[in-house]
């Protein structure tokens, strides 16, 4: 059986579990909370960039990408700029994006990702 690891982990929850060679992390929300899209978005990825290559993967490895907006029909748009810039080419993970009342009344974007290790 393979082992299950956790990182950063309380009792709500876990920054990240690497379990059967995936990285799974938890929801990252934008520490900027500049009220522009495309600053939070480009934040968020940011701290994807780092918490992926802290578990020794990157961004070409994304698996899934699960990508909530506060409000879609302002921000996504802008939201998807930052994103296609950002991906790597040839490599878009399957994603889901939706609209969410999401925690924090500044923030506009968050994003949960899996990576293969």
């Amino acid at each position: 059986m393979a082992e299950i690891q956790r990182f950063e982990t309380s009792a709500r929850l876990s920054r990240a579990v690497i379990y059967n060679g995936v990285a799974h992390l938890a929801g990252q929300t934008s520490v900027d909370r500049a009220p522009d899209i495309r600053v939070q978005t480009i934040d968020v990825l940011a701290r994807i960039d780092a918490r992926l290559a802290q578990l020794g993967t990157d961004k070409s490895r994304l698996l899934t990408a699960l990508i909530m907006v506060k409000n879609m029909k302002a921000d996504l748009a802008g939201m998807n700029e930052i994103w296609d810039a950002w991906t790597a080419p040839g490599a878009a993970p399957a994603r889901a994006s939706l609209e969410a009342n999401l925690s924090g009344a500044d923030a506009l974007v968050e994003i949960i990702v899996t990576a293969a290790l």
